[in-house]
C-alpha cells in the first residue's frame, strides 16, 4: 500500500468511525479481563447480558476464584462454550490470586500463560490497558484486511503481523477497533455492502460491479 493510500484509509476509517471503543461493558481491568476471556467466538452483545450479573456475584479475582463452577455455568450458560469459559474464568482468577496479587499482568508472556487467555485476549486486554501497543485480530479484523488487500495472511498471526509492518503502533489500537465496527456494519462476512463502502476505492476486492459475491469468497 502506497503513503497516499495508507493515509486515505486511515483518514476515511477516523471520518466513519471517530471515537472507536470497545463494544464490551467493562467499569476495571478485571471486568475487562474477564469479558474478553467470555467474548471468543461470541458476540459483545450476548456477553454484555451475562456480565452484570457474573460481576454483582463476584466483583473481584479474590471471589471469582473461590466461586463453585456449577454457580459461574448458570451465569454463564448463555454464552457458546460456557462450561470450558467457566473453568477458565475461575482458574485465570485463582492464578491472577496466587500468582499476581490480584492485578491483571502486563506482560504479553504472563497474560498468555493463565487459563483460557490466547494471542488475541491479550493483544486485547493490553491494548485497552494501555500496557502495550497491541493490534489484536478477530474474524472481523482478519476477515477486512485480507479484503482491503493489506494482508494475504492466512492466519491471524500473519495478519496481524502484516498490519503492524504497515501501521505505527499509535495507531494499532484504533485501526483495530475501526476494522471490527466496519466488519460488523459494512464488510459482513456472507453480505459485504461493497456498494455504499466508503473505502471501496481503496479495496481491490470491491471496486468491481457485482462485488459482493466476490468478496463472500475471501474469508
Amino acid at each position: 500500500m502506497t503513503p497516499l493510500k495508507k493515509k486515505c484509509l486511515l483518514s476515511t476509517l477516523a471520518k466513519l468511525y471517530p471515537e472507536p471503543q470497545s463494544e464490551l461493558a467493562f467499569g476495571n481491568e478485571y471486568q475487562l479481563l474477564i469479558a474478553v476471556m467470555l467474548s471468543a467466538q461470541c458476540t459483545d452483545k450476548k456477553v454484555n447480558q451475562v456480565t452484570p450479573n457474573l460481576f454483582r456475584s463476584y466483583p473481584s479475582f479474590s471471589a471469582l476464584s473461590k466461586a463453585k463452577l456449577a454457580d459461574v455455568e448458570k451465569i454463564v450458560r448463555a454464552i457458546n462454550y460456557f462450561k470450558t469459559k467457566s473453568k477458565n474464568i475461575i482458574a485465570t482468577a485463582h492464578e491472577i490470586t496466587s500468582r499476581f496479587n490480584g492485578a491483571v499482568p502486563k506482560t504479553h508472556d504472563e497474560l498468555t500463560s493463565l487459563p483460557g487467555v490466547g494471542r488475541k485476549t491479550a493483544n486485547v486486554v493490553l491494548g485497552e490497558t494501555g500496557a502495550a501497543h497491541a493490534l489484536p485480530v478477530d474474524t472481523h479484523v482478519f476477515r477486512v484486511a485480507r479484503r482491503l488487500g493489506l494482508s494475504h495472511g492466512k492466519t491471524p498471526e500473519a495478519v496481524e503481523d502484516d498490519l503492524k509492518k504497515i501501521f505505527p503502533s499509535c495507531e494499532w489500537r484504533n485501526l483495530h477497533h475501526r476494522l471490527i465496527f466496519h466488519g460488523r456494519r459494512v464488510c459482513g462476512a456472507r453480505k459485504p455492502d461493497c456498494k455504499s463502502c466508503a473505502l471501496r476505492a481503496l479495496c481491490p476486492t470491491g471496486s468491481i460491479e457485482h462485488e459482493p459475491e466476490r468478496c463472500t469468497k475471501v474469508q
